[in-house]
């Protein structure tokens, strides 16, 4: 069964920029919450907004196995992925999630092009994470929206441990809880509290008409022809 209040949501932020939604936030009294730390930026230049998705991943603690190349590939990185380091917040998935990964800021790529891609096929709109994400050369050419703080090359084992999911959690100076809104562009990322999403919206889509409103008077002093931002 469709969850009419949760489509209503998304919908009512799909035009909305990030920056529309800070002056609606403002304007609220929230000026020192929602703008995520401006390090974490866009691999590519495109916008996404979702409903949050919170996971957490903390640096792994254990030794480091002594094995051969043939023990760690085949027999002890899937236990480490299975019992470790596993994605189980993979079967809560529904179509408008905005994934947000808590990875205590290591540099790792948990994230890929491969479960990113898979991710995003299931229905999430977008990911953003505190730490690290590899294959980004992919990510990129797949179209996969995603904000991160660092670019990786290595792989989780012995680097990162499971956590919890659908918690609150923090990840570039905000707390980030479940069901919040999350907005992205290239200014950044900006999440909108539950308690206030549908006033937020109101807010936002009032200045963004009347910045419409405005630039479609220079575009035609410009002799510019109006495109999908105005």
């Amino acid at each position: 069964m469709k969850d009419n209040r949760r489509e209503a949501l998304l919908a009512s932020y799909r035009d909305l920029r990030v920056c529309d939604v800070r002056d609606a936030m403002d304007a609220l009294g929230y000026f020192h919450y929602g703008s995520l730390d401006s390090r974490i930026r866009p691999l590519w230049r495109t916008r996404a907004y979702g409903i949050a998705r919170t996971i957490r991943y903390l640096p792994f603690i254990g030794p480091v196995p002594r094995l051969s190349p043939q023990e760690y590939r085949y027999e002890w990185t899937p236990g480490y992925y299975e019992s470790i380091c596993p994605y189980p917040w993979r079967e809560d998935i529904e179509e408008g999630d905005f994934v947000v990964i808590d990875q205590s800021g290591v540099n790792v790529g948990l994230m890929g092009s491969e479960n990113s891609l898979a991710l995003f096929n299931q229905g999430v709109r977008g990911f953003v994470t505190n730490g690290g994400v590899r294959d980004t050369g992919e990510i990129i050419l797949e179209k996969v929206p995603f904000w991160q703080m660092h670019i990786a090359q290595t792989m989780v084992q012995v680097r990162l441990q499971f956590d919890a999911k659908n918690i609150p959690i923090a990840v570039g100076g905000v707390q980030i809880r479940p069901a919040d809104m999350v907005i992205a562009d290239g200014d950044g990322i900006i999440v909108v509290p539950q308690e206030t999403t549908e006033e937020v919206a109101h807010w936002a889509h009032e200045e963004h008409e009347r910045d419409k409103k405005a630039r479609r008077e220079h575009y035609h002093k410009a002799g510019l022809e109006f495109d999908e931002s105005v």
